[in-house]
């Protein structure tokens, strides 16, 4: 489910044009559709209904404020990882009790503004992590609530940045350290360890390695509850992929009717963390096009978007579907051309060998781009960070500014 579609030979977002967007609010330019993330949020909520899971949308995918405060209308929590994420959930208000807490290295600073905040629960990812959150409760008079991240040594089937639930990986504590927490649980004594927290890893499209995972859990989870120990909650993480290119993956309803069998044995209450399902296809970045450069080897768009906009594609090699705004009416053929910015990097490029239709001054649109795009964005080559605008009930708001110069040197000082 996404609204950018074409029509009359124009891109739209949902009943808007994109080249009067790119027009009103310039270009390098992010478009977030409202209707797409709450249809995504919609499906996952309605796929797991019979679990009345908590579903926390994961922060870091898109941490706009007012992609947010849409999604906590609907009754989602949010998953942070760092301060700077819970300074944002309570800027839209997100109820304490909905927020969950991962990251491998929490900070001092960052784990009491939670636990004086009153999250619902730290995912505790190392012994070590545990101790300081018990310490810290414990200067603070507080008995805080956490999930032990269990690694289940599974090979997720997606790109290697982005797997972390194999035993090479930083996340997580492996079996025998899980068990081993819980036998010293009474050691504790400002914690309440009342839940297993997992993540495999993100963009899977199949549900075998979810599958893997939640056997595994059931059988630590079997085996804890013989030895007494009460559990209250199973967080699954998030992961699920989405379409960038030819990728067939599983949808909400088809992943829960393979996984609903093993959440319910386990008995607990679940939490989801999705993040890229819910935004990923819900927004596009739109880039003018500069120059076209023809030689000998290649051919190239060098458009006003860079690395420093959309780092996905240099980073890990990633495919993002690229289009014209405009669809051509000619047959002519089309020379194949890498789409470049203008950052002085060979590794600066949104898609290698693209057969698009442009011309320069013409608009194209990068897919998929709603997810770990914004987010991951920067000032290299002293860039300033683009604009977003979300398209809401058939008006298009800008929602970030886009940066100036003077942006770029505020925190600096001279001597």
């Amino acid at each position: 489910m996404h609204y950018f579609n074409f029509k009359k030979g124009n891109l739209y977002c949902e009943n808007l044009k994109v080249k009067d967007l790119a027009s009103k609010f310039d270009t390098p330019l992010y478009v977030y559709s409202a209707k797409t993330i709450l249809g995504h949020f919609s499906k996952l909520k309605n796929a797991f209904s019979t679990l009345k899971p908590l579903i926390c949308y994961s922060v870091k995918a898109n941490s706009n404020l007012s992609l947010l405060k849409l999604l906590i209308s609907q009754g989602s929590g949010l998953d942070i990882v760092s301060g700077g994420e819970l300074y944002r959930a309570k800027k839209v208000k997100c109820s304490a009790k909905k927020i969950v807490y991962a990251s491998v290295g929490k900070t001092d600073i960052e784990i009491r503004d939670a636990v004086k905040y009153g999250i619902l629960m730290f995912n505790i990812e190392s012994l070590p992590e545990l101790e300081r959150v018990n310490k810290i409760s414990k200067e603070l008079k507080k008995k805080t609530k956490v999930a032990l991240r269990f690694n289940p040594d599974v090979k997720p089937g997606t790109h290697a940045y982005i797997t972390t639930g194999k035993k090479e990986t930083k996340f997580g504590m492996d079996e025998e350290t899980v068990k081993s927490i819980f036998a010293s649980r009474a050691k504790y004594s400002n914690l309440s360890i009342v839940g297993i927290h997992m993540h495999i890893g993100s963009q899977i499209t199949k549900g075998e390695p979810f599958v893997k995972t939640f056997k595994k859990a059931n059988r630590v989870i079997r085996e804890l509850k013989r030895r007494g120990v009460k559990l209250e909650y199973l967080n699954i993480g998030g992961g699920l992929g989405i379409v960038y290119d030819n990728e067939k993956p599983q949808t909400a309803k088809e992943f829960a009717k393979k996984v609903l069998p093993l959440l319910k044995e386990s008995g607990l209450k679940i939490v989801l963390e999705p993040g890229r399902f819910i935004v990923g296809n819900a927004g596009i970045l739109v880039t003018k096009v500069i120059y076209l450069k023809e030689t000998d080897q290649k051919n190239f768009i060098i458009v006003d978007a860079a690395m420093n906009d959309l780092s996905r594609p240099s980073l890990y090699s990633a495919y993002h579907k690229i289009i014209s705004l405009a669809k051509a009416g000619s047959k002519k053929a089309i020379k194949s051309a890498d789409v470049v910015g203008p950052v002085c990097e060979s590794g600066d490029f949104l898609g290698k060998e693209r057969k698009i239709s442009v011309k320069s001054d013409g608009l194209i649109a990068v897919l998929g781009a709603g997810a770990y795009g914004f987010s991951m964005s920067s000032n290299y080559n002293s860039r300033p960070r683009v604009a977003e605008v979300l398209v809401k009930n058939k008006k298009a708001y800008l929602i970030r500014k886009r940066e100036n110069y003077q942006d770029l040197i505020k925190g600096e000082i001279v001597i």
